[in-house]
């Protein structure tokens, strides 16, 4: 078989795991950290650094070709899985992962994770390993047949070959106004996330979220290149729900009133309510949808929270319960099944935006445009971290790089011919 030996190595996040609930309770940032007692199990404080584990195939040639778990910013909340414990995915995939993956075709992408991936003790792995092993084995396909991750994943999903590049949404951390005006600066197609996660942020009524949005719009007039007009993405984590209230028509007359303050621009609200489940969640998100279509809103809304799995991403985009569905690679487990993701909501008509967290890699990254870009996303996340510089440059470079040798492809394609 092509894998000869599996490695493990202990790495970090680009970012933080953070405890949402004890966030949303009212816990005080103190500089970088937050002061309080954390809530969410497994968390020792509310903020701690973001751990992975990179796993490496040894290919029969010598080659190691490696893939990154990990969990998302926010583990334990909105149905999302537990915060990562090294030790713990360390040793069920030394037990469990590494015998499958000695013992299949590498070359053969979707059946070699089906058979490494499958369920143990009647349960799915850790959504984690799932992420981290089924990139290692799409960079061991694409290396056995000495092409691109994106072109593998072409092959096995009988797509063409792409020509275009995915647009490329930013996220701002806490440093708002300094990241805005990079991303303006870098003429980034969607900005700026802002990480409304609290109620200072998002003021009595909304008024100091709505102030923001006006303040974006207007820096990226006064600063933007001629003719730069980008996206603008608030992420609200439900606090149009906790403030306005839970009734969808009034979460759609908020909606409406911000989308109005800025009429030139398309605006996209992700996550702005919580209503307890995921069938609570697709029943109220699609009476918003509905009322916004209706009103021939410009706003969109974008699902995150309640949405994790390739399941949970079918329910919302069959039920029209988003304008856009962020498809959170780790929380949807093996990076196949963020392919899948994109192709299902395509077929449904909504939008496709691969995602992730801040908390993501290089690696994870990278794997990620070329889902992306093979897939035809309608955007994707600049990650890992909150740097905008860092995310941007390895997203939008490796975007770049895969472009240039698929045009190549074709270009040597099209001269045998």
């Amino acid at each position: 078989m092509q894998i000869k030996d599996v490695l493990l190595a202990p790495g970090n996040g680009a970012f933080f795991y953070d405890d949402q609930e004890a966030i949303k309770s009212g816990a005080i940032q103190n500089g970088f950290i937050y002061v309080g007692a954390p809530t969410t199990p497994g968390f020792k404080s509310i903020r701690i650094p973001a751990s992975s584990l990179s796993v490496g195939l040894v290919l029969s040639d010598g080659t190691v070709v490696w893939g990154d778990m990990m969990n998302v910013q926010y583990s334990g909340a909105g149905g999302r899985g537990p915060l990562f414990d090294t030790n713990q995915i360390s040793d069920l995939t030394s037990r469990v992962v590494v015998p499958r993956l000695l013992d299949v075709d590498a070359s053969r992408y979707l059946d070699a994770c089906a058979k490494v991936l499958e369920l143990h003790e009647h349960e799915r792995l850790p959504l984690a390993i799932e992420y981290g092993v089924s990139q290692a084995l799409l960079r061991a396909a694409a290396h056995l047949h000495r092409t691109t991750m994106a072109e593998i994943v072409c092959s096995e999903f009988n797509l063409p070959l792409p020509t275009l590049r995915v647009p490329i949404y930013c996220q701002s951390g806490d440093a708002r106004e300094i990241s805005v005006d990079k991303m303006i600066l870098k003429s980034v197609d969607v900005l700026p996330h802002g990480l409304i996660n609290s109620r200072q942020k998002f003021g009595v009524d909304g008024k100091l979220f709505m102030e923001f949005v006006k303040w974006v719009a207007t820096r990226t007039r006064q600063i933007g290149r001629p003719r730069y007009h980008p996206v603008l993405h608030f992420d609200v984590y439900g606090w149009i729900g906790q403030e306005i209230g839970l009734e969808p028509q009034r979460i759609a007359d908020f909606i409406c009133k911000v989308a109005d303050t800025v009429p030139d621009f398309t605006l996209n609200i992700e996550f702005p309510a919580d209503f307890g489940s995921t069938q609570a969640q697709i029943e109220n998100y699609a009476k918003i949808v509905s009322i916004l279509d209706n009103r021939g809103s410009g706003a969109r809304i974008v699902v995150d929270e309640r949405c994790n799995t390739l399941e949970d991403i079918r329910l919302f985009a069959e039920a029209k319960a988003a304008h856009l569905v962020q498809i959170k690679t780790p929380d949807v487990g093996s990076i196949a099944d963020t392919a899948r993701a994109v192709l299902l909501c395509k077929a449904n008509k909504v939008g496709a935006y691969v995602g992730g967290s801040c908390t993501e890699t290089d690696l994870s990254a990278q794997a990620s445009v070329h889902v992306s870009v093979a897939t035809r996303a309608d955007m994707m996340l600049a990650k890992p971290g909150m740097g905008v510089d860092e995310a941007f440059s390895i997203v939008g470079n490796e975007q770049n790089r895969l472009l240039a040798m698929l045009s190549r492809r074709r270009a040597q394609t099209e001269n045998v011919g």
